[in-house]
């Protein structure tokens, strides 16, 4: 498989990382009832605002399907982005609950699930040419918020950009060519557990990418 001519989706059985591919295999064999594969993007093909995850998590949506799905990161992320717009319905942590992005996808810079959540640098860059296709794919896309540091550097880097070309932090904010890039903390269960990150400070976030897709 080349990755030069990767689309925006890799395939269901993408043979890129061997070390994501035994942990796909792994999971398949206690859990074949779960999705086990790369999580595909979510959401309206003509957005202009695109959230940009980290990986999936190994009982979120490795075991769904549909990225921050069926984990704690989830509620947070689908509950504030009904607040501001960007979804409707209500989320219930599974595939069929009928929720739909407007104006939005959701996908992660990495597409398998890792082993301790934690991608290896070689996995990203491996992945990266689908996250460079996911963004071209996107003709109205204006805004881009990152989820967390792996993110941001990643999105930076399938632009064309050095990793140290916007600065990172919550509420950071960077235009690269026509994108606008705001970076947000990762919404995980130990960034809200400790108060890193609250749901205002996540929804504020989502609050400036409103703005920012109708400039």
């Amino acid at each position: 498989m080349s990755t030069s001519d990767a689309g925006p989706e890799p395939a269901r059985d993408c043979p890129l990382c061997p070390r994501l591919v035994a942990y796909r295999a792994a999971n398949r064999a206690d859990h074949p009832d779960w999705f086990n594969g790369p999580a595909p993007s979510f959401g309206d093909p003509g957005a202009r605002l695109l959230v940009m995850g980290l990986a999936p998590g190994r009982t979120g949506a490795n075991r769904t399907g549909r990225p921050f799905t069926g984990d704690f990161a989830g509620v947070l992320l689908y509950e504030t982005l009904i607040e501001t717009g960007f979804a409707r319905g209500k989320y219930k942590a599974r595939t069929d609950d009928g929720i739909e992005l407007v104006d939005c996808m959701i996908s992660n810079a990495v597409r398998c699930a890792p082993p301790g959540n934690k991608p290896e640098t070689a996995e990203e860059t491996a992945c990266r040419p689908f996250l460079a296709a996911r963004i071209a794919a996107l003709p109205r896309l204006k805004v881009i918020v990152t989820l967390g540091d792996v993110a941001r550097r990643n999105v930076l880097r399938a632009l064309g950009l050095k990793a140290s070309a916007a600065p990172p932090g919550h509420g950071s904010e960077f235009r690269a060519g026509a994108f606008a890039i705001i970076n947000s903390y990762h919404c995980s269960r130990l960034n809200t557990n400790t108060g890193r990150l609250t749901p205002q400070m996540f929804e504020a976030v989502f609050r400036r990418a409103q703005v920012l897709v109708e400039e």
